[in-house]
C-alpha cells in the first residue's frame, strides 16, 4: 500500500544511519538523510522515473538515482548490503532506540560488549555504563526512557498519517464494491489518535459476502487472520491489521458508535442509557424491558435520545464530554476548514525540499488567505543560512505577495533557542520580520532546570510569536524535553506567546493532554504544518485534530483568525 517513495526512503535512511555507525564521513551520511527525505517528500512515485527524472529530485545525485534505480529493479541496495554487513546487527538495534545515537551505540558494543536491548538494560540497571565517557545517570535515565518508548511503538502501533493512508484507500476500495450503502474507518483512527493499533472499516450493506470477499482478494492483503460473516481481520503486506464489519443498514448509526470508542466513552453512554430504561448496543438503542427499537440509523438520532448533542469522535475519551454534554457546554471545536493559512515552512532555502515559488502556488491551492515562509535561522548550522540570504529571500516573498489571488505572503523565520535561551539574531534584525517561531533544536538534555529557563526567555523575547514543537518529541524516536512545562504554559499566557502544535505525523507536539494543560492557563495556539514539501502541506489535517482532542475552538488557533487579527497578535509582541 505504501508508495515507493516510501520504501525508498527508508533504504536510504538506513544507509544514512549506517554510515554514521560506522564512522564515516559525516558530510557524506547527511547528504543521504537529505536525499531520503526529498524521495519522500517528492509528490510523484518514483516508480515511474528513470534514472534523469530521479536526478531532478533536490539532493538526488547520479550516484544515489542509480542505488535507487537498483533498488526498483531488484528489490535491494548493495551498499546498503555492504554496510549491515559490516555493523553487528546488535548494534542496529541499539541504535533504534530514541535518544541513542550511533556513536553511543558502538561505544556500548567495543567498551562492553552490549549487542541488544535486554543486554543493554542489564547493563544500566548494574550501573554499569557509569565509567564510561559521555555516560552517567542522566544518560541511563535517558535510555530507559527512550527503551520505554521503543517497546511501546513495537505493540503493533503505527502513526497516524500512516494509518489514515491505508485506511483511506481501503474505504475508496471496499465503496466500490456493488452493495455499498455507506462505508468509512472508526476507531482510534476516526477519534485522531496519535498512534493507532489496527484499523477498523465499517460498512453499510444488506450482504457482506461480497464486501469479505473483496477485502480478502486485495493484492496488498498478505494474511487473512479470521474470516466470517460479520467480521473479517487481515494482515497487510506492512503488517497492518484491519477489522472489516459489515452492518445492517438499519444498524449503521449505533454500530458507527459503538465502534469509534473508546471503550471509555461507551461504558458512559451505556450507563448513561440504563439509567433511562434503555440499552445501547451496537445493533441500536432499545427499551430494556420490551426489547423494542428505539433508534440506530444514525449517530445523532442514537445521542439526541440520551439526551446528548452529536459528540465529535475526538471528544469521546471520557475527558468530560459526557457531563458537558448534558450541561450544554461541548465547545463548536476548530475544523479544517476554520485554518485561514499556515504559519511555519520551509523551502529549499535551508532544509526544505521546495521552491519558494512551488510551496506558495501549493499553499494557493489549499484555499489559504496568508501563508508564512519561515526558514532555519543561522544557529542551526548546517542550513548554512546569512543575513543576506534570508533579506534576499524576503524580497522575493514580497515580489510573490499578491500573486497568487488574494492569498497574503508573511515572511518569518524558524529561530533556534540556545542553550541559554538566547536567540539567533539581535532584536532590531528580528524586529522587520513579519513573525518569528522559536524552537529547540538541539542540547535536549540540560537539567529541567535549565530547559524550563531556556523556553521562557525565548517566550518573553517580544519577536518571539510562536514556540515550535515545544516539547521536541519524534514519536516513537525521541522523547520530549524534561522541562517544566506548567512553568512554560504560565509565561506563554503572561506573554501572549502561541505554542505550536506541529501537525507533522512524526510530532503531533504539543499533543492533546498538553494542549489541553496549557490551555487551562489561557494560552493560544498556532497549529502548523512545519511542511518541508509541497506534499507535508495537508498534514493540517492531523494538526486540527489534535487540537480538537484539546477541545480548542477557532477562537484559541491564531491562524483560524482572520489577517487583520492575527497582524494585531504580532504587532503586540513586539510593543
Amino acid at each position: 500500500m505504501a508508495r515507493a517513495n516510501d520504501q525508498v526512503e527508508a533504504m536510504l535512511q538506513e544507509y544514512a544511519d549506517l554510515l554514521a555507525i560506522r564512522g564515516g564521513e559525516a558530510f557524506k551520511a547527511r547528504a543521504y538523510e537529505k536525499a531520503a527525505r526529498a524521495v519522500g517528500g517528492h509528490p510523484q512515485d518514483v516508480a515511474g522515473l528513470d534514472a534523469e527524472g530521479l536526478r531532478e529530485i533536490p539532493g538526488v545525485g547520479r550516484s544515489v538515482a542509480g542505488k535507487i534505480l537498483e533498488y526498483l529493479r531488484t528489490g535491494r541496495m548493495s551498499v546498503v548490503d555492504e554496510a549491515r554487513a559490516s555493523v553487528p546487527s546488535g548494534v542496529r538495534e541499539l541504535v533504534s532506540i530514541p535518544g541513542l545515537g550511533p556513536r553511543k551505540a558502538m561505544v556500548l558494543y567495543e567498551e562492553l560488549g552490549i549487542t541488544s536491548v535486554d543486554q543493554l538494560l542489564e547493563a544500566v540497571h548494574g550501573e554499569r555504563l557509569r565509567d564510561l565517557k559521555g555516560f552517567g545517570e542522566r544518560t541511563e535515565a535517558n535510555i530507559l526512557h527512550g527503551i520505554s518508548l521503543l517497546q511501546k511503538a513495537g505493540e503493533g502501533r503505527i502513526l497516524l498519517g500512516a494509518a489514515m493512508d491505508a485506511a483511506e484507500q481501503l474505504v475508496a476500495e471496499l465503496s466500490a464494491v456493488r452493495g455499498c450503502l455507506r462505508c468509512t474507518y472508526a476507531g482510534s483512527l476516526r477519534r485522531m489518535r496519535e498512534t493507532i493499533g489496527d484499523v477498523d472499516i465499517l460498512v453499510a450493506a444488506r450482504r457482506s459476502g461480497p464486501f469479505m470477499e473483496a477485502l480478502t482478494s486485495l493484492p496488498y492483503v498478505a494474511e487473512v487472520v479470521a474470516h466470517g460473516e460479520k467480521k473479517t481481520s487481515v494482515r497487510t503486506a506492512t503488517g497492518l491489521q484491519v477489522d472489516l464489519r459489515v452492518l445492517p443498514p438499519a444498524s449503521w448509526g449505533a454500530g458507527l458508535q459503538y465502534f469509534t470508542g473508546s471503550r471509555a466513552h461507551n461504558i458512559r453512554t451505556r450507563a448513561l442509557a440504563v439509567r433511562q430504561g434503555l440499552k445501547l448496543s451496537e445493533y441500536g438503542l432499545f427499551d430494556a424491558e420490551s426489547g423494542e427499537s428505539i433508534t440506530s440509523e444514525t449517530e445523532e438520532a442514537v445521542y439526541e435520545r440520551l439526551g446528548l448533542p452529536w459528540i465529535p469522535p475526538t471528544l469521546r475519551e471520557d475527558r468530560g464530554e459526557i457531563a458537558a454534554g448534558l450541561r450544554g457546554e461541548l465547545p463548536d471545536l476548530l475544523a479544517e476548514e476554520d485554518i485561514r493559512g499556515d504559519l511555519h515552512t520551509h523551502t529549499d532555502l535551508t532544509d526544505g525540499l521546495a521552491p519558494l515559488e512551488d510551496m506558495v502556488a501549493a499553499a494557493a491551492a489549499r484555499g489559504y488567505a496568508y501563508y508564512a515562509v519561515t526558514d532555519h535561522a543561522p544557529n542551526l548550522a548546517m542550513q548554512r543560512m546569512t543575513g543576506e540570504k534570508i533579506l534576499a529571500q524576503r524580497e522575493r516573498v514580497r515580489a510573490l505577495d499578491g500573486r497568487q489571488g488574494r492569498m497574503r505572503l508573511l515572511h518569518g523565520t524558524e529561530l533556534n533557542i540556545g542553550p541559554d535561551g538566547s536567540l539567533d539574531w539581535p532584536d532590531d534584525f528580528l524586529s522587520g520580520f513579519d513573525l518569528c517561531v522559536a524552537s529547540v533544536h538541539s542540547h535536549f538534555h540540560q537539567s529541567r532546570s535549565e530547559l524550563t529557563r531556556r523556553l521562557i526567555r525565548a517566550c518573553e523575547n517580544p519577536h518571539v510569536a510562536v514556540i515550535g514543537h515545544p516539547t521536541t518529541r519524534r514519536i516513537g524516536k525521541r522523547p520530549g524535553i524534561d522541562a517544566d512545562f506548567d512553568a512554560v504554559f504560565e509565561a506563554c499566557a503572561r506573554t501572549g506567546t502561541a505554542l505550536e502544535i506541529n501537525a507533522h505525523p512524526e510530532r503531533l507536539d504539543l499533543c492533546d493532554e498538553d494542549v489541553l494543560r496549557a490551555k487551562r492557563y489561557g494560552v493560544k495556539f498556532a497549529v502548523n504544518s512545519d511542511a518541508h514539501a509541497t506534499t507535508h502541506l495537508p498534514y493540517m489535517r492531523y494538526g486540527v485534530g489534535t487540537a480538537q482532542r484539546g477541545w480548542l475552538t477557532a477562537d484559541d488557533v491564531i491562524n483560524a483568525w482572520p489577517l487583520t487579527r492575527l497582524r494585531r497578535f504580532l504587532a503586540g509582541r513586539t510593543t
